[in-house]
């Protein structure tokens, strides 16, 4: 995809000659902590900037010494794949100091380091803002005290701090997502998967403890993951006389043959009076089991999501450091939706502060409101409509992990609409034989969240051939809105029913299609349900692959990813997982670069660089398959490496989805209802429904930063139906940022490298004082 030069970086002429950059982490460890060093000290690099680690946080920092050492492109490498932070953490009192500042200040300006990436939480980069504003203080104290020359205050004039929030709690306003946060959902998610088999075998209830003292959101998000009954949050405390609600909510699932119960407590959880409600206190009430997670929460390797957003964090840290003036205010690098942005610290900091200061107020609905759209649009108010109108739902296309949350999800809201929810057996194909199943209950899709593939069953058959037989199934049942969940197929087949609205009225209804297909090859979306649990199957398996290689000799493994002819699962599993290549349909190439790739990887397994990775997408290229390139890097590596190949498989289809899938399934399909709810009361008129413009028949999809509806008509053009891709795919700007990790000397675009914006405030919205799911 050819961007304006201008707007590119290359190795020649993005010059950081003369700049020293540090990276630390400070505070609490959190998993992905590593590959954002990692990707800070390799695009530190790869600008020409000498890079130090800081070890042990800014209690190194005071120290000095053996604490800050220059970094090479060969020390991050295999750290990808670890929790915690290799280069240490640590809280320091000393730092607080004004003498302790000044220590630092004279080690960093020892080694010429004017540019600080700080990896914590809002009392680090608080920490570091204040360092800033005090810098050229105490390079004159310096002076004075003749530890350093006269002439280095001009020389250092000015300290550039950049900052990355790592921290699983999610507590830190000003960015949609931690670093740590998926991993320990993912923590969360498997010990109550593992539970759940116990409690249906004995019908039991458990109480499950997660952390968070002051912010709900892995409590929350684990609860909405894992489908349980009850969620208590520091933000959003129940009223008086929960008690007996919840226990009545607990008798009633129970009375519609449910056999577990699940209940999610955050550590920090308060009553409307502020007293706090223990894990203990809930199990007392409800005699049931209590499991207290702690600190396995922060242990264990990144998830995907986690290593890709500590990876792009960290370029985008390195990126700003380079942009940054001695008037640049210190800033956090950000996500927002699916776009890296630069956000004031300070202005951060002070609305985290601000959440807390509401909550010791007992100001819920405004703390709630501070922390921002993601916690804001998670804590989901359902208005209820007296509607009473027949909404279908359906799978289409090959099974994805999360397609069963995303059916619980619209089965449940709809309910809550006042709708009649139906559930079609095996996509179109289950619909024109009426395998339609009649009125589904809100108990029939318990437990759907945490299971994969699609119980409802999904079939690639379209509609086209058998549309009459399908209206007549619509008119029998008196269907009046449709919810698609699936991939291109379900794209194909959502065209196909609006151009049916011409012969037949059935299909004049709101019609939404949710993408969900691991490939994320459907127009109109940058991710599907179902992408990112294969990208996390692709990413554990490429990590067990490499460690087989431990203490052996050189070797390079060329793995075979599925996806079509979109390549988004090798791309991104290659970023996730420190490929050193990853082959594409829709970046071609040829025997002059296979070769290329080869001598460049003959070059890196000269030096300390043990194991090699090689990612190809299914159909990349019909004559240099995988056995072609395994042959070839085997021949011209002789000597240097050997060679091993993989092929994945449906491996990357399988396996219960992640958390990240679960919510996201959960979250769109429940605005997909809502704007079902919504088109329902616009086209009904006269007794019936009747919608037949463009803006009924859409499709949800995470753009850049938000969920948009769009026209599916509208989306034709995007599509390349030929090879069942969009035209454009914004994946494609993250390829660069493989090659640089991996060493490679390309150019990279900045036309979308975060800017700096201000914190918004989101408007309040009413809120429930307690989350029953």
């Amino acid at each position: 995809m050819a961007q304006p030069d201008s707007k590119k970086i290359f190795f020649e002429n993005l010059s950081g000659a003369g700049k020293a950059i540090a990276v630390l982490t400070s505070g609490g460890d959190a998993q992905g902590m590593n590959g954002a060093v990692r990707a800070v000290v390799r695009m530190g690099l790869y600008v020409g900037a000498k890079v130090y680690f800081i070890h042990e946080g800014y209690q190194g920092m005071v120290d000095g010494g053996d604490n800050i050492k220059e970094a090479t492109w060969e020390s991050v490498s295999s750290m990808l794949q670890l929790g915690g932070t290799v280069i240490g953490s640590a809280r320091c009192k000393e730092f607080r100091t004004h003498e302790g500042r000044l220590k630092a200040a004279h080690n960093l300006v020892q080694h010429g380091i004017t540019n600080l990436c700080v990896i914590g939480g809002d009392g680090s980069l608080t920490g570091a803002n204040l360092f800033k504003e005090e810098w050229s203080g105490l390079l004159n104290e310096l002076v004075e005290q003749g530890l350093i020359e006269a002439d280095a205050v001009q020389k250092y004039s000015a300290l550039h701090i950049v900052g990355m929030v790592g921290s699983i709690d999610n507590d830190f306003c000003g960015t949609d997502m931690t670093i740590g946060t998926d991993s320990a959902l993912h923590r969360i998610i498997e010990v109550v998967d593992a539970i759940m088999t116990t409690a249906q075998s004995h019908q039991r209830t458990f109480v499950l403890e997660v952390m968070g003292r002051h912010c709900g959101y892995l409590a929350l998000v684990s609860g909405l993951a894992c489908g349980a009954d009850w969620v208590l949050i520091p933000e959003m405390p129940p009223e008086d006389g929960w008690e007996e609600k919840m226990c009545q909510k607990l008798s009633a699932t129970r009375s519609r043959g449910t056999r577990l119960n699940i209940i999610i407590v955050a550590e920090g959880a308060i009553d409307r009076h502020g007293k706090p409600i223990t894990s203990s206190f809930v199990k007392d009430n409800v005699s049931t089991e209590l499991t207290i997670l702690g600190h396995v929460q922060r242990g264990g390797t990144p998830s995907a999501f986690d290593r890709i957003l500590a990876s792009r964090m960290g370029v985008e840290a390195v990126l700003a450091l380079l942009e940054t003036t001695a008037n640049t205010p210190a800033c956090v690098v950000s996500l927002c939706g699916n776009t890296s942005v630069r956000v004031p610290l300070m202005e951060c900091v002070q609305m985290t502060q601000e959440v807390q200061k509401a909550m010791d107020q007992k100001r819920f609905e405004e703390a709630v409101k501070l922390r921002g759209r993601m916690y804001d649009n998670l804590l989901l108010c359902i208005l209820c409509l007296q509607s009473n109108f027949n909404v279908a739902v359906l799978n289409v296309g090959a099974p994805a992990a999360g397609m069963n949350a995303a059916v619980r999800s619209a089965v449940r809201v709809g309910i809550s609409e006042g709708h009649k929810m139906f559930a079609v057996s095996d996509g179109f194909e289950g619909f024109y034989k009426g395998q339609v199943r009649l009125e589904v209950k809100w108990g029939d899709v318990g437990g759907w969240t945490g299971q994969g593939g699609s119980l409802l069953g999904t079939k690639r058959t379209l509609p086209a051939k058998h549309v009459e037989k399908i209206a007549e199934q619509m008119r029998k049942h008196n269907i009046n809105a449709l919810l698609i969940i699936g991939g291109f197929e379900a794209f194909e087949s959502l065209l196909q029913l609006y151009e049916a609205r011409a012969n037949y009225e059935e299909f004049c209804i709101p019609m939404c299609i949710l993408p969900a297909t691991i490939s994320n090859n459907v127009p109109g979306t940058d991710l599907s349900i179902g992408a990112d649990t294969a990208l996390n199957a692709i990413v554990e398996t490429c990590d067990r692959i490499k460690q087989s290689a431990s203490g052996t000799k050189r070797r390079v493994f060329i793995i075979e990813t599925m996806g079509g002819y979109c390549g988004y699962l090798a791309t991104v599993g290659g970023l996730a997982s420190g490929a050193d290549a990853a082959y594409i349909y829709e970046e071609p190439f040829d025997i002059k670069e296979l070769q290329a790739n080869v001598e460049h990887l003959t070059e890196k397994m000269k030096t300390s660089i043990q194991r090699g990775l090689v990612l190809r997408n299914e159909n990349c290229n019909e004559n240099y398959t995988t056995d072609f390139i395994y042959q070839l890097y085997s021949e011209e590596g002789r000597g240097v490496f050997d060679c091993r190949k993989n092929v994945l498989g449906h491996m990357q289809q399988g396996g219960a989805p992640s958390p990240f899938d679960r919510n996201f399934g959960t979250k769109i399909s429940a605005k997909a209802m809502q704007w079902v709810s919504k088109k329902l009361v616009e086209t009904f008129r006269q007794g019936r429904v009747f919608a037949n413009t463009e803006d009924s028949c859409c499709l949800l999809g995470m753009r850049r930063r938000t969920l948009v509806f769009q026209p599916v008509v509208q989306l034709k053009d995007e599509t390349d139906f030929v090879h069942r891709i969009p035209k454009e795919q914004w994946w494609l700007k993250l390829r660069p940022l493989m090659k640089i990790l991996a060493k490679y000397k390309t150019s990279y675009d900045v036309s979308d490298s975060g800017q700096l914006e201000h914190v918004v405030h989101n408007r309040p919205k009413d809120s429930d004082a307690s989350v029953a799911m």
